[in-house]
């Protein structure tokens, strides 16, 4: 009553009530339950009302000790059962006109939070990958906290010891302590990960890395958060790309033909040669052309596929000046893994 009366707090009981949550929880008899403090105006049983995302008409009304009662005035705690869902404690709570307007206003607050989810940058190791390997980001961002500064100091100098010229772990924050909601704010905004060494997560901590797409990473050996970021790290490089003769095949007799041009005579001196291979055409060891087979056959039937030790007739796309000895080689890509 003293601090109403110095700060000229006024509440007028005659005013739809207006209130804040204190605690929300879903009870499995009634539902989701609401306590809330009346702040201005009378809270009757059959109000409309809304609150943070939810809304509804007020079912019943419980004081402290549990029982009904029909009407809260300013300055009291009251339980409110009729909730369309669980509110946060902090929330505004608010009697409107009716359910109608209730309705239309917990709509159009849902229709903002949907929008502002869809713009949310989520920040996991998974998202950043998928990011580095669109080319978007070269830096994988990193907050480090942990027990103590020999902890914090060894992560940091190993993490900044794994670089490549296409991706690198960059430490924008480290220090000694638990996880705040400061460390989460700062990772949001730098799109970066959380290492917790060793530390506690303050509550307000999770709930903001849960409403702003935050990984926090727990660990309690340093090897293991070294590996794992590394091995992360290994698999955003580029795979590099190889060419691997899979098969040969050498010219031994030019044929022609009304329907398909020009066909080499061939046989397949090692390995195996497909209708859809990448081939190149070699000529006294230098490689004259590269391209696809347009023709691959075994006597007067069209293959897929002829193995070591086989006579063939290929038709080059493009190509038609093939000549005894020629050979040509069928090629493919093989992606090797690379490692930092």
């Amino acid at each position: 009553l003293l601090e109403a009366e110095v700060l000229e707090l006024v509440a007028h009981p005659s005013n739809r009530a207006k209130g804040t949550i204190v605690e929300g929880q879903l009870d499995k008899g009634r539902g989701a339950v609401a306590t809330i403090l009346v702040q201005d105006g009378t809270l009757r049983v059959s109000d409309p009302f809304v609150t943070g995302m939810y809304g509804g008409r007020v079912r019943a009304l419980m004081d402290e000790s549990g029982k009904r009662v029909k009407e809260v005035g300013p300055g009291q705690p009251v339980q409110v059962l009729g909730l369309s869902g669980v509110p946060q404690a902090g929330d505004s709570f608010t009697v409107v006109a009716s359910e109608r307007d209730a309705k239309v206003i917990v709509t159009r607050r849902q229709q903002i939070k949907r929008e502002q989810d869809s713009r949310r940058r989520s920040v996991t190791l998974g998202d950043l990958q998928h990011k580095i390997q669109e080319g978007r980001i070269t830096d994988l961002n990193v907050v480090v906290k942990g027990d103590v500064d020999g902890s914090v100091e060894a992560i940091t100098q190993e993490l900044g010891g794994i670089t490549h010229e296409e991706v690198r772990i960059k430490v924008i924050h480290s220090a000694v302590g638990p996880v705040s909601e400061s460390d989460v704010l700062l990772a949001s905004a730098s799109e970066a990960i959380i290492i917790a060494f060793h530390v506690t997560i303050e509550n307000s901590a999770r709930d903001t890395a849960e409403t702003s797409g935050v990984e926090i990473r727990e660990y309690s050996i340093i090897y293991e958060v070294i590996e794992e970021l590394r091995g992360a790290l290994s698999g955003l490089l580029a795979p590099s790309l190889e060419e691997r003769i899979v098969g040969t095949i050498e010219v031994r007799q030019m044929f022609s033909s009304s329907r398909a041009g020009n066909i080499a005579g061939s046989i397949v001196r090692d390995g195996r040669i497909t209708r859809s291979s990448k081939v190149r055409l070699r000529r006294d060891g230098e490689v004259v052309w590269e391209g696809q087979i347009s023709s691959l056959r075994r006597f007067k039937d069209d293959v897929r596929e002829v193995l070591e030790g086989f006579e063939c007739g290929v038709s080059l796309e493009g190509r038609n000046d093939v000549i005894e000895g020629d050979l040509i080689e069928a090629v493919e890509v093989v992606e090797t893994a690379r490692t930092l």
